[in-house]
C-alpha cells in the first residue's frame, strides 16, 4: 500500500529494504491501463512529461499539482517518479528553457533523475479508481454510477500460439504492455492447449526444428483482452518476447461492453442525513484548505441522494438535477450559478477546494499502482498541500 511520507522512520526502513524496480516504461503500462490516455479530453496533455522509459524506477510519489514544493519534495526524498494529476505544461509550448519557471521544473526533474507523468481528465473519466471514485468513496457514497458516461474504450482480443515453456514469460510481458486487463483484474489470460505443427523452410532460422522436417511442438492457444490504443505497444511486446521467428497471432474485434467510465458520480448514503451534518462530514473527510466547505441551501434539509465531480464541475449540474440528487459537491461554482441554482428546485450546493476534492485519488492510485506492480516500487503520497490559497480573513456560518 502508499507509504505515509511523513512517516520518516517507515520510509527509511523501507528504502533499506532492496527494490528490485521496474522499467519506466512498464509503470507508464500500468498507468494508462487503469487510466487510458484516449479518455482524456483533446485539450488536455496528459502521460509522460519528461524521463527515459528505458530508466529504472524505484520509487514513485503522487501529488495533485507539479509545484516547486512538490518537486523539491520529491527530488529530496530521492523519487524516480512523480505522478501528478495536474498537468505542468498544459497549454502548447515551443521550449523549456530553464529562464522560464515550469521549464525550471523540468531541466530540475531531469538533473535529478525524477520523472514526471500526468494523469488528468483520463483520471476524471477512468471506469473505476478514478478521481470522481475516490471522492466518492471518502464520502460514504455507495452504489454509484457516472454523471455523464462516455462509451467503453474498444477493446480486441489477441490469440497468440506459443510454446508451453514459453507462456508465462509472455503472458507477463503482454500484461507489462497493457494486455489482460479486465475491471480490477491484470494479468488475466485464457489458455488451452494442443500440438502446432509446421516445416521450416529453406531460408528459414527455427527457434525449434529443422528445415525441411515436420515438426510437433506442444503450444498454448493464448488470449488476452487489449484495449485498442495498446494494441501497438502489445505487438511490439509480442514480437520482442515471442521465441519464434513468425509467431502466429491474429487480433478479433471485442464486442461493446457497458462503460462506467465518465464524469462525476452520484450514489446514495448509508442513511439520511441533514445538509448540516453532510457538510461537517465533508469537511471532517478532505484536506482542510483555507476556504473550507461552503454551502448553498437549507442546512435542515435532508440528504440522500449525493452527486459529486471532482475539481470544477459546474458544466454537470444539470445532470446531478436530473439524477435526484439531494445535494451537488464540486468545485470552483460560481457566483450566478449558484445564485440561479438556489432559486429553482434542484440540488443543494457544497463547493470545496479544487485540491481538496482531487486529494483522495492520490491514495487510491497509489495503492492501485502498488498492487499493479507487484509491490516492487515504493509508493508514497506528497505531504504538501498544493491549494494555492494559503489564509482568509473573516466569514459567515449558516
Amino acid at each position: 500500500m502508499a507509504l505515509p511520507v511523513s512517516d520518516e522512520a517507515t520510509t527509511a526502513q523501507v528504502r533499506e529494504l532492496p527494490l528490485p524496480g521496474v522499467a519506466l516504461g512498464e509503470v507508464i503500462a500500468a498507468l494508462e491501463s487503469r487510466y487510458d490516455p484516449a479518455l482524456a479530453e483533446d485539450w488536455d496533455a496528459v502521460g509522460l512529461v519528461c524521463g527515459d522509459p528505458e530508466e529504472p524506477v524505484r520509487s514513485v510519489m503522487f501529488a495533485v499539482d507539479p509545484t516547486t514544493e512538490v518537486v523539491d519534495e520529491a527530488i529530496a526524498a530521492g523519487v524516480d517518479l512523480l505522478v501528478t494529476h495536474h498537468p505542468l505544461l498544459l497549454t502548447p509550448v515551443h521550449g523549456v528553457p530553464a529562464s522560464d519557471p515550469k521549464g525550471r521544473l523540468v531541466h530540475r526533474m531531469v538533473r535529478a533523475g525524477t520523472a514526471l507523468f500526468v494523469a488528468h481528465t483520463n483520471a476524471d473519466r477512468a471506469a473505476d479508481h478514478g478521481v470522481n471514485d475516490a471522492l466518492a468513496a471518502t464520502l460514504g457514497l455507495v452504489d454509484t454510477r457516472p454523471l455523464e458516461t462516455v462509451p467503453a474504450p474498444d477493446t480486441d482480443t489477441l490469440v497468440v500460439f506459443v510454446p508451453v515453456g514459453d507462456t508465462d514469460e509472455l503472458v507477463d510481458a503482454l500484461s507489462a504492455a497493457g494486455a489482460g486487463v479486465i475491471g480490477d483484474y491484470t494479468r488475466c489470460a485464457w489458455q488451452t492447449t494442443g500440438t502446432g505443427t509446421f516445416i521450416p523452410g529453406e531460408e528459414a532460422h527455427p527457434a525449434i526444428g529443422r528445415e525441411g522436417h515436420l515438426e510437433r511442438v506442444p503450444e498454448v492457444r493464448l488470449e488476452m483482452v487489449v484495449p485498442r490504443s495498446r494494441r501497438d505497444a502489445v505487438l511490439r511486446a509480442l514480437r520482442d518476447l515471442h521465441p519464434y521467428e513468425d509467431p502466429g497471432y491474429t487480433f478479433f474485434e471485442s464486442a461493446s461492453t457497458p462503460s462506467r467510465a465518465g464524469l462525476g458520480r452520484v450514489g446514495e448514503l448509508a442513511r439520511p442525513v441533514t445538509l448540516r451534518e453532510f457538510a461537517e462530514r465533508v469537511a471532517a473527510a478532505l484536506p482542510a484548505t483555507p476556504g473550507g466547505v461552503r454551502i448553498a441551501g437549507d442546512p435542515e434539509r435532508l440528504v440522500h441522494t449525493v452527486a459529486v465531480c471532482g475539481g470544477s464541475g459546474s458544466s454537470l449540474l444539470g445532470a446531478a438535477t436530473s439524477a435526484g440528487a439531494d445535494v451537488f459537491l464540486t468545485s470552483d461554482l460560481k457566483h450566478h450559478t449558484v445564485s440561479e441554482a438556489t432559486e429553482g428546485h434542484g440540488p443543494a450546493l457544497c463547493d470545496v477546494a479544487h485540491f481538496a476534492s482531487e486529494h483522495p485519488w492520490l491514495a487510491c492510485a497509489a495503492d492501485l499502482l502498488h498492487r499493479d506492480l507487484g509491490a516492487r516500487v515504493e509508493v508514497t503520497v506528497s505531504a504538501r498541500p498544493t491549494d494555492p490559497w494559503t489564509w482568509q480573513v473573516g466569514g459567515t456560518t449558516g
